[in-house]
């Protein structure tokens, strides 16, 4: 959802990027490693061919370096995603999705193609999931009430973009709703 200038109140999808990259991931690496020690903890041993949970970040910096393969995430396949669709497409709700599953696999798209099966209709899902819930969040806020808002299964992404719009309306209502009714 492109938002202009002066309603952009949050973070940009670079920065939640960002953050999905502190998201453990599995690799199969293939160099050896000795444990690493970050501050956001330790790592490793990396030991080929057998897999490891590493950062995103530090599988992008593998990767880049050609010393390992990442490996998509369990939900990051064609039929999980293809069942996440047709309940976005047939049920009122939103279906249950990673909360950064939006950031995480745009990274992976980007970065490691070659890594992952069936890219370009992965890409294709990813898209038509994202505008099912991107449509499901208008209708949800077309029909806010200042009393009370409830959309779980809502990913980082889609948080960060319908808070602008949120936020002012919550203030528009609550304004509304403070004023007394004058009479004509």
């Amino acid at each position: 959802m492109s938002l202009p200038q002066s309603l952009r109140t949050s973070v940009i999808p670079e920065e939640l990027e960002l953050i999905a990259c502190q998201e453990l991931i599995e690799i199969v690496p293939f160099v050896a490693m000795d444990k690493t020690v970050f501050i956001s903890g330790e790592f490793g041993p990396l030991k080929p061919p057998i897999k490891s949970r590493i950062p995103l970040w530090m599988a992008l910096n593998l990767k880049a370096k050609k010393k390992c393969r990442i490996l998509a995430p369990d939900w990051m396949n064609v039929e999980y995603l293809q069942d996440r669709l047709n309940r976005e497409t047939t049920q009122p709700e939103f279906s249950d999705l990673p909360f950064r599953f939006a950031e995480i696999s745009r990274i992976l798209l980007d970065a490691a193609p070659d890594d992952i099966d069936n890219v370009d209709k992965l890409r294709s899902l990813l898209k038509d999931l994202r505008e099912a819930r991107q449509s499901k969040s208008r209708e949800g806020l077309a029909k806010l009430d200042h009393s009370e808002l409830s959309l779980p299964n809502l990913c980082s992404m889609e948080i960060n973009e319908i808070r602008p719009v949120f936020i002012r309306s919550m203030g528009v209502m609550t304004q509304l709703v403070r004023t007394p009714a004058q009479d004509p």
